[in-house]
Order: structure tokens, then sequence, then C-alpha cells
């Protein structure tokens, strides 16, 4: 029988998952140099800030994109250059720059950010115009480069930067960085740190080497509150400090609620925001903008379940006009309820668009791909991705898809690497919190630790939450009585069995009492 892990096991296991980090403090996070064509680009905005050209950023409308959208328009403002912004409305204008967008930029230097690495028909535009373009993306490389005039991108493949797995708001970041020197000027770029981990987290970028280290540093940053709208957010949320948790489940979501139902350019003006007053004025509608959304996607998920075939690998649903801000949610509901990968589509004048969220090891990207005969288009990564096709290739679409998931074994629909082993009920105590709190903060392939707990005895069972979907067990382990809840249940437990269960173990903070609580994953 393989030995419980004991407290020195779980500090030892989780130290070895950065071992191999080359980074781990701001002093030793790679230098903007090794960005290819950083250099070149670098150049071109020095002349065009010297020559008082009218310089344009174009960003995106989800977190990463309007915090790489604030990093970029306050560096030139700061400065003193000559700049505008657009941000893309999802719903009148796509994603990123566009030939439509172009048109209506008066400027002879775009800058995009966290986007343009597809943007084709774009710089084509541009070169038309004679307007020079600077690619500033994270994304994937697609077959065909964009003829931009420079393209900054760690995932080029002579791109000698070490850490590709950045996201858009790190690469604006490091453009202004190199700015900043060539332009041989004092500027506190530490200053971004704050809203820099917000964008880390919200993108899901892996949360080791430098990512780590600068969302560490960042979070120090964001309980500073330099930010009037971390005030505003600190003040309506009555917290009384934010934890990395804090970033992934109220930060990031309330920065992405504008952009999924209206236009994110009320987020930009958010964070942006100078004094408390108007920090409060801009918060109290992107709340009622949050709450709106929640109440959509609330709506859609009840509408989505009715449409589930739970015996397939994979669900998947669709709907006529099914809001498009949120089926990407939804998705991810709809995988964490089935333990399942999820795609949702909204269909829309005879195309299907669709977002996509996977479970433990599967590469959803990856099976996706596999059916591009049935596709328009499609992209992503191994967790989440999008795709859009005609109405009348769908059920074909479901049918090929499905069936190559059932070539799938089931151990890979559960995320295995981060269950540490099977933990020793008297382990759990106030040490193994503060152990587990020291590996923070957690995410991408720096996953919250989960543990195995056998043969526990169900002393009682409810089910609890407003629309009754979680249940809360009262589990007892070799004495030990341990308060558990499961979110999202798909088979109620009762009182009296005994159950194996995967579970994060979390700090629970409750009228000042401090206590462990269980987060059931599966029941094996």
């Amino acid at each position: 029988m393989s030995e419980k892990l004991s407290l020195k096991d779980i500090q030892t296991i989780l130290t070895k998952r950065f071992a191999e980090d080359s980074c781990h403090n701001l002093a030793s996070i790679p230098h903007p140099s090794k960005l290819k064509d950083i250099k070149k680009a670098t150049k071109r905005v020095k002349e065009a800030i010297l020559n008082r050209e009218k310089i344009a950023i174009v960003g995106d409308y989800d977190a990463d994109g309007v915090i790489s959208s604030v990093i970029m328009m306050e560096f030139f403002e700061d400065i003193g250059a000559d700049v505008v912004l657009k941000i893309p409305n999802r719903f009148e204008d796509g994603y990123g720059i566009s030939p439509k967008i172009i048109k209506n930029l008066d400027a002879t230097l775009i800058i995009t950010v966290d986007n343009g690495i597809s943007a084709v028909e774009a710089a084509d535009v541009c070169r038309e115009k004679n307007i020079d373009l600077i690619i500033t993306d994270h994304h994937n490389i697609p077959d065909i480069l964009p003829k931009a005039y420079a393209i900054i991108n760690p995932k080029q493949d002579d791109c000698t930067f070490p850490n590709s797995e950045i996201c858009g708001a790190q690469v604006a970041w490091y453009f202004i960085a190199s700015i900043k020197n060539e332009l041989d000027i004092s500027y506190n770029l530490s200053k971004f740190l704050d809203i820099l981990a917000i964008a880390i987290v919200g993108d899901m970028m892996e949360l080791k080497d430098m990512n780590r280290a600068m969302v560490k540093n960042g979070l120090k940053n964001i309980n500073k509150i330099q930010r009037p709208f971390l005030g505003a957010i600190q003040s309506f949320y009555k917290k009384h400090s934010f934890k990395s948790d804090d970033i992934s489940f109220l930060l990031a979501p309330l920065i992405n609620s504008s952009g999924r139902l209206e236009d994110a350019t009320l987020s930009y003006e958010l964070i942006r925001a100078k004094t408390p007053y108007e920090a409060v004025e801009k918060l109290e509608y992107i709340t009622s903008l949050n709450t709106q959304r929640k109440e959509i996607e609330h709506e859609l998920f009840k509408h989505s379940i009715l449409k589930v075939d739970d015996k397939q690998n994979i669900i998947i649903v669709w709907g006529e006009s099914w809001h498009e801000g949120v089926i990407g949610i939804v998705a991810s509901k709809l995988s964490r309820r089935y333990k399942k990968p999820a795609i949702v589509f909204s269909i829309t004048d005879n195309i299907a668009k669709g977002s996509a969220r996977s479970v433990g090891n599967i590469n959803i990207l990856e099976h996706i791909s596999k059916q591009k005969k049935h596709l328009l288009g499609y992209g992503g990564h191994k967790g989440a991705a999008g795709m859009s096709l005609m109405v009348e290739n769908l059920e074909e679409f479901k049918k090929d898809i499905q069936e190559d998931l059932l070539q799938v074994d089931k151990d890979e629909f559960i995320e295995r690497s981060e269950v540490l082993g099977e933990i020793d009920p008297s382990a759990i105590n106030f040490d193994l919190l503060d152990i587990l709190e020291t590996f923070e903060p957690y995410g991408q392939k720096n996953p919250k630790p989960s543990f195995l707990i056998k043969n526990a005895y169900v002393e009682s069972a409810k089910v609890i939450g407003q629309n009754q979907n979680h249940q809360k067990l009262t589990l007892i382990s070799e004495e030990k009585t341990l308060q558990s809840i499961e979110f999202n249940f798909n088979k109620q437990i009762d009182r009296g069995h005994h159950i194996d269960i995967i579970c994060n173990i979390s700090k629970n903070e409750f009228r000042g009492d401090v206590s462990a609580q269980i987060m059931i994953n599966h029941i094996l």
C-alpha cells in the first residue's frame, strides 16, 4: 500500500515544480532586446515621436487586450506623444485590426496590442496607404504572416526570447521598456505590475518562471491600491485584501464583462480613472453589466442543459442568436458540470460560432483541428478554442468529433498531474494551509494541488445553492471530521456511504474564524 503524504512530502513536491525555472524574481526576467523586431519597431516609434506623427493603438476587447491598451496609452500620453486608441467592439467590429478600422484611423503609424498576428488583409491595406504597422501579439503564429513593418511576438520561430508563453500585455510592456531605453528617459515601468498580474492570470498564462515572478510582485502592488479603480472594487466588494483567486474570479471577470456585453472601452476607462469618484461611477455601471452577464449566462446555461446528451464524450449544444459574449463561459460551466469537453455554438445568419473548453489532459484544439474539413476557421490552445462553420455542417461536425473522442482513454478526462497523492487526514491543518499559500499563485502549469482521500464516511449530505446545484458533505476519515463542498455536482451522494474523492484544500475564513475546507473535484 502506498504511503500517505506528509506535510514535508507536499512541500518537496511543490518545490520541484519550479526547479527548472530560470527566473525567480523581477531582476532576472529576460531583456527586451531578445524579442525579434523590437529594435526596428522601437526606432520607428522614436522617429514618430520626434516628428510628432499621429500614432494609433489598436487593442482587443478581453482583459488582456484592455490592459495592453492601458499600458500603451498611459505610457505614450505620459511622454507627450500624439496618440489615439481604438478597442474593437466585439459586435460591430469583430476581433482585431481590420481594413474597416484602418479606414477610420488618421495615423501614419499603427501599433496593435494583443492582436494582429493573423491580420494579413489589414497589413496589406496599411501598405497601400503608406501606414507603418507594428504588430505586438502573443497568439500562435499562422502559416502566412502579415506583411507588417515589424512583428513582435515571442512565438515566432526565429525569436530568441526565452519565454514564449507570455500574454499580450507583457509584450506591450516589453515594447514600452525598449522605447523608454531608446529615448533615454526615466520612467517607472513597475507601476504597471498591478494590472499586468490581472492580464497574465486573466489570459490563463503559465504561472511559472517570469510569469510567476511578475504575478507575485503584481499582487503586492494590487494591494497597495495605487489605482483608484482597485480601491473602488475593494470597497464595493468589501475585500480586506486581494488574493490570487480574486484576480481569477473577481478582477479579470469584471474587466472582461464590458467587452462581452457592450464595449471594452468602458473597462479601459475604469482602469484609467483618475479619482475615486470617477472609479466608483465607472465601476457601478460595469458591475451592473457583470450582473447582467451572469443573468444571461445563467439563462443560457439552463437552456443548454436541456440540449445535453451526457452519454457522449463531448458536450455539444447550439441555439439561434445565443449571446456570443457568454458562450465561452457557458462552455466552461458545462465542462465542469459534466467533467467532459464542451462546445457551445451561437447561430446567426446561417453561421455557427462556437467556443470550446476542455477538461483533464484533453487537447481540445487538436481534436477540433481534425475536423477542419467542416470548419470556416478555428484557433485557440489546449484548454480553450474558438471556431466557426456553416449551420448545415453542424451535425456532421458533432458526429465526427464525438467519434474521435470515443478513442480517448477515460483517464485523460481527469487532470491527474495535479493530484499529489493520498493525504493523511491528520495533515489537513493550519500548517498545510500555510504551505499551500506559499506556492500561490496557482493556475496554468502550477495547478492548485489536489489530494486523494480514500474511504471517507459520509456523515451528512445536503444539497445547497440558489439553484440547488451544489452539495455540502460532512466526511469522517480516520476520526477526523472534514467539511467539504462539491460545486455543480452531477451525482448526489447520500448519508451513510463511503467514498473516495479527489479534492483541493483551501482556507475558509468566516467572521474571523479560519478553517480548512475540502473542495471536491471528483467523487471516484
